[in-house]
């Protein structure tokens, strides 16, 4: 290694920012804590009471979703919101339902996850280098939250954007989440949302947009395996760049 080799190396070692889990953690407690919007509010608890008959003996989170993974990821995977019967139910995001199956199925063949599958919130689950979330805590009805209950989440998702001082990728799936993310991020104007964009930003991080993981793409065919292990391909490509 030559002297500008190790400089380089000597700054990168003194400037990268340390993952802020402490905020990570506060923003947690607010999550699972809030009660901001009656009427998703009345609905995970509605939820969680009568339950699903396959699941008639869990006991459901019903309660807000916090996002999860590796406070130092480098990518970031946006959903919608909680699904009632998925994440509302575990506590986890996209954990315990068909999309949930299909997105970390990925992960792991990409090499972010530890194992291919997510059924629970204590099943030994890893991710590195990602951080899966929703810009919506709660399980809306009919999975359609209003723009008051969607602007009401919207500075959640704001802090943990900056708490993950070291994303590369922000991977956005559907497009709510992608407009949410455009709208957090200051993109402007707005691409249009589409499989495999990419909308680089002055800030040398990447948003990339993916067909959502809901059973009504998988299902159809509109969004494939191969389709979604190539966003996760060049999202790691950017990330080691």
């Amino acid at each position: 290694m030559d002297e500008g080799q190790r400089i380089l190396q000597h700054v990168n070692a003194v400037d990268r920012p340390e993952p802020d889990t402490v905020g990570l953690a506060a923003l947690e407690r607010d999550v699972v804590s809030c009660r901001a919007c009656p009427r998703l509010v009345e609905w995970r608890e509605e939820i969680g009471r009568v339950k699903r008959a396959a699941y008639r003996d869990d006991d459901y989170w019903a309660r807000a979703v916090p996002g999860f993974g590796d406070p130092a990821a480098r990518l970031m995977v946006v959903g919608l919101a909680p699904a009632a019967h998925g994440a509302n139910r575990t506590g986890r995001m996209f954990t315990g339902d068909r999309s949930g199956d299909w997105l970390y199925r990925a992960l792991w063949r990409a090499g972010y996850a530890s194992q291919p599958e997510s059924t629970a919130k204590a099943d030994g689950l890893e991710l590195r280098d990602v951080w899966v979330t929703s810009p919506v805590k709660c399980a809306p009805p009919a999975n359609r939250p209003t723009p008051e209950e969607s602007d009401s989440c919207r500075p959640f998702f704001a802090r943990e954007l900056r708490a993950l001082s070291e994303l590369r990728v922000i991977v956005a799936l559907g497009s709510f989440g992608y407009r949410v993310a455009c709208r957090e991020l200051g993109i402007r104007p707005r691409p249009k949302f589409g499989h495999g964009v990419e909308v680089p930003m002055a800030d040398g991080r990447t948003l990339i947009g993916s067909y959502h993981v809901s059973q009504q793409n998988t299902f159809t065919g509109r969004l494939t395996e191969e389709m979604l292990d190539a966003v996760f391909s060049r999202a790691r490509g950017i990330c080691s760049i």
